[in-house]
Order: structure tokens, then C-alpha cells, then sequence
């Protein structure tokens, strides 16, 4: 995060003003510029995105992977940009925001959220774990690949690490997956790719 305009401001102001080419958020009524990302943190999630987009084509799954879409908790004054987000094309009827916005706030209709950790390592951590969780996302990736955040995080030493979040009983629970660990994800059991893979997009 490089700036904070203090200024607080609701949903349908913030998507009438939002300005196309750059990158913000709205945290509680506060409109957040976000940091301009490295090529790095671009290339993992671009692979990524490659990587999940031939997962939905072969299993036929019914998933859409947009671009610049916002997921915003009912009853809030936030919407968060995830670096990849898989929606379930199915449920994107039932959504208010959707066709004017292209905004979502039900958990029927958001199937994966990843952040590709950068600077705000504290966001995605903290403020977004709890905001999807809320939510009812079923699964959430913290995608650390160069292992910035705090140790309790990321191991001491600090590694680069990727966190799974999968919801149980409307709570998180975590795995967390380094190296050569192959990622185990609920909503892709059939992924075949390693952290260190990930983290080489990066590199």
C-alpha cells in the first residue's frame, strides 16, 4: 500500500470514480491506491491464472476467471481486487452488482480467491483473511513467494511459503506448502504443480 486518502466514501461512490488503468480498493470507507506491483509478483499471478484456467477447461467446471472484478462483504463499505479470482458462472445471476459493477458478494459465486503478497503483506493476512472468511469464500490462497511476512507466517527463517485456507465449519483452517511440497487444493484436486514451480514464475 503507498497511500491512504482519508476521506470516507461508500460503494457507489468508489466504483463511479474508480479510475481504469490503476489499481484500488475501498477498506471500510477508505479508498486505498495500491502499490504498483514488481514483475515478479505479475508473473506468478499470471501463472497462475494459466495454470487454473486449464484446471476449469479440462474438468468442464462451469468457472469464470475475470479480470478487474471486486469482491465486496454485504453490508460493508469495501471492495477488495484479488490478484486471481474464481467465479462460479452459474451463481452470477443472483447477483445484484454483477452486470452493472461487476461486483460479487456471495459465497455461491466465488469458488477460489488468491493474493500474490506484496508489500501490504498485513492486508492480505489479516484484514482479507478475515473479510473472506466472513464471506463464506471456501477457499483462500496467500500466495507468499518471497516470503515477506511475519514469521509466524512465513518460518523463521523466512521462506517463501504458500498458505491454503479451506472452510470448515465457517472457520478457516490452514496448510501451508514450501519447496517441493505438491499444493493440495479442495476446489482442484487435480493440480499437479509444486511450490517451488510457483515461486520460480516469480523469479
Amino acid at each position: 500500500m503507498t497511500q491512504a486518502l482519508r476521506k470516507i466514501t461508500t460503494f457507489a461512490e468508489f466504483v463511479s470514480w474508480k479510475p481504469d488503468g490503476e489499481s484500488y480498493e475501498l477498506h471500510d470507507g477508505v479508498v486505498v491506491k495500491m502499490a504498483q506491483p514488481l514483475g515478479g509478483h505479475e508473473e506468478v499471478t499470471g501463472f497462475l491464472s494459466i495454470q487454473l484456467a486449464v484446471q476449469c477447461y479440462q474438468s468442464c467446471l462451469p468457472y469464470l476467471i475475470p479480470k478487474t472484478a471486486l469482491v465486496k462483504p454485504i453490508d460493508s463499505e469495501s471492495a477488495y481486487s484479488p490478484d486471481v479470482l474464481i467465479l462460479n458462472q452459474t451463481n452470477l445471476m443472483n447477483e445484484p452488482l454483477w452486470q452493472q459493477e461487476s461486483t460479487v458478494s456471495y459465497a455461491e459465486s466465488i469458488t477460489l480467491v488468491i493474493e500474490v503478497v506484496s508489500s501490504n503483506w498485513r492486508d492480505d493476512y489479516y484484514k482479507k483473511y478475515g473479510e473472506y472468511e466472513g464471506i463464506g469464500i471456501r477457499e483462500y490462497w496467500i500466495v507468499d513467494y518471497l516470503g515477506l511476512a511475519a514469521k509466524k507466517f512465513v518460518g523463521d527463517p523466512k521462506q517463501p511459503t504458500i498458505s491454503i485456507y479451506s472452510l470448515v465449519d465457517d472457520e478457516y483452517q490452514v496448510r501451508q506448502f514450501r519447496g517441493d511440497d505438491c499444493i493440495q487444493s479442495p476446489t482442484f484436486p487435480e493440480l499437479n504443480l509444486t511450490a517451488k514451480q510457483i515461486f520460480q514464475a516469480g523469479s
